[in-house]
């Protein structure tokens, strides 16, 4: 071959390589970015133990929770994305902490339960962000705190287990129905086994995923709550029996449970994570988390991404990356390891982080915004 056909051929085979090499890279998505995690504007009150919901119009509703042991807050606030601040709305009938949140489709909020001093409460309560004002409901068929309220597709709400009482044995295997055409509770079937401090995850057919809590004891089976029947169903073991953990269903359906605690709370806190398959109904191991930690909000946020957003106890927040199966350390970090904190959406796709408490019952009127 003479010498300027073998230039050419060269020219012509380091085109198509660069050609490939282009076309590879368009092909191939790149990472989604960690994001970011930076101090945002603090709350009017230092809270913990209290819970924080998204509007429809896209405000954060922070209602209750407690400043120290025994010092319980009626008052609520709102935060404003486009502002980043907060301001005062209405009073609740009663202070409490330990209670359960849920928005309904008319866009009002139900606040069900909670510890109102040395005891659990049956008192429910609407707020409507048309007023900023909190009405009284009628009773639950039970006092209970640390139970979970989860909007069900028929738009009434299942209230699953909780403490009605300190000490072993003060577990609830009782469920209720709130009926939002009455606004009324309705008792409902029953738990295989009674808990508090689980969480409850919707799943993409409906049904409610139990899993972990205590009841002096900590309780490793999970059960499924089908709304067609109204009946829970025992489903596979966890693989590490947890409480006062977080839960969060992924893209593909399953859901990740992470961290938690064993009796022991501070000397037990867990980095072990796990998936459940609703296909097989088992639990299977993934990878730890980055650190231990408890006391965590009961359910972890999706991101747009696809990952899920894990604070709370520990001054580093974590993603779980489902494609890779592995938690990664968000830059930026707080200033103490918040427990009790909350952590919410919101429409931007930010995520506001508010208050907590650190190994002491004082709490922070400090808020954090996670940015992707």
């Amino acid at each position: 071959m003479d010498r300027p056909r073998l230039l050419t051929s060269f020219i012509i085979a380091g085109i198509f390589a660069t050609s490939v090499a282009a076309a590879f890279r368009l092909t191939v998505p790149a990472e989604p970015p960690l994001g970011h995690l930076a101090p945002g504007t603090p709350m009017l009150e230092s809270r913990s133990g209290h819970t924080a919901t998204l509007l429809s119009d896209g405000r954060v509703l922070i209602v209750g929770g407690m400043r120290r042991n025994q010092d319980f807050y009626k008052s609520a606030e709102l935060y404003d994305p486009a502002s980043g601040k907060f301001r005062q709305t209405g009073n609740m009938s009663v202070g409490r902490v330990g209670h359960a949140a849920v928005l309904l489709r008319s866009g009002k909020v139900l606040i069900v339960g909670g510890w109102i001093g040395h005891e659990t409460t049956d008192s429910a309560e609407l707020y409507d962000p048309a007023t900023g004002t909190f009405s009284q409901v009628g009773k639950m068929a039970a006092r209970r705190s640390a139970a979970t309220a989860t909007l069900l597709d028929s738009g009434d709400v299942l209230i699953v287990g909780g403490q009605q009482s300190d000490g072993p044995g003060g577990g609830l295997a009782s469920s209720e129905i709130f009926h939002v055409a009455t606004l009324r509770f309705q008792r409902a079937s029953s738990l295989r086994h009674a808990r508090w401090s689980h969480t409850a995850t919707k799943l993409q057919n409906g049904q409610i995923l139990i899993a972990g809590g205590n009841d002096g004891g900590l309780v490793a089976g999970a059960e499924l709550y089908d709304p067609r029947t109204g009946n829970f169903a025992e489903t596979g073991n966890l693989n590490t029996s947890r409480y006062k953990h977080t839960a969060g269903l992924l893209p593909d359906g399953r859901v990740l449970i992470a961290g938690g605690s064993d009796a022991r709370d501070w000397n037990g806190t867990m980095a072990s994570a796990e998936i459940y398959d609703p296909r097989t109904g088992k639990f299977s191991p993934t990878n730890s988390l980055n650190e231990s930690r408890f006391k965590l909000p009961r359910e972890a946020v999706l991101l747009n991404s696809g990952r899920l957003l894990v604070g709370g106890g520990s001054k580093e927040m974590e993603l779980y990356d489902p494609s890779t199966g592995k938690f990664l350390v968000v830059p930026g970090e707080m200033d103490n390891s918040w427990h009790y904190m909350t952590e919410t959406k919101l429409s931007n796709g930010r995520v506001l982080l508010a208050g907590g408490y650190p190994n002491n019952d004082k709490a922070t009127g400090q808020t954090w915004i996670y940015r992707p």
